[in-house]
């Protein structure tokens, strides 16, 4: 496994005013150890992971299985080895209210979640978008292993990436970094 995934925090940076997502993730040094950038004009959301800007390397894919889905799933492959990390699905109307996402095995079966902190504070971001940051957590059955917490900055999306609960590694950094980079793409092209 590529040596970007060791860390157990991470600084993720939306590009502000990019054609396309740009994303930029930093381990806790503030070294740049993943590049990811949206393909433009596509159907079907594509992600590409890599190891840096020069993009010689991608590392990760990020992508939907269906062109359009309330409820979309999109497949997180390794580049280096062509294998399936996992995936993750929206939950179509549940995600209305309050971001709620669910995480899947290589064999499409349920494993564990992400979703936002509160139901009240998830209603009062729908309704002052950008004044209150997103938090999220994911778990593996009861087990927390990662927050990602948006900080507040009215003129760029920044994302804390925090696997550091995770003590046992029950979770595939590869798909938590994923499940980051996709929340920061779903949310620049909602804001």
């Amino acid at each position: 496994m590529n040596s970007a995934f060791q860390h157990n925090q991470y600084l993720l940076k939306r590009q502000v005013f990019a054609l396309a997502g740009k994303f930029r993730v930093f381990d806790p040094s503030g070294q740049l150890v993943l590049f990811s950038e949206q393909k433009m004009f596509k159907l079907r959301e594509d992600i590409r992971v890599y190891s840096d800007e020069s993009k010689t390397q991608e590392v990760l894919t990020i992508k939907a299985r269906q062109i359009m889905d309330f409820s979309a799933a999109y497949d997180v492959v390794d580049s280096s080895t062509g294998q399936k990390v996992g995936a993750l699905r929206r939950k179509g109307l549940a995600s209305m209210l309050r971001d709620e996402w669910e995480i899947l095995d290589v064999s499409d079966n349920v494993v564990g979640k992400l979703f936002e902190d509160s139901m009240g504070l998830a209603l009062v971001r729908r309704f002052l978008s950008g004044l209150v940051p997103q938090n999220y957590d994911i778990t593996l059955g009861t087990n927390r292993v990662a927050d990602l917490k948006q900080a507040f900055n009215p003129f760029s999306y920044q994302l804390a990436v925090d696997f550091s609960m995770d003590v046992n590694k029950l979770l595939d950094r590869r798909l938590g970094l994923a499940a980051g980079i996709l929340l920061a793409a779903v949310e620049g092209r909602q804001s």
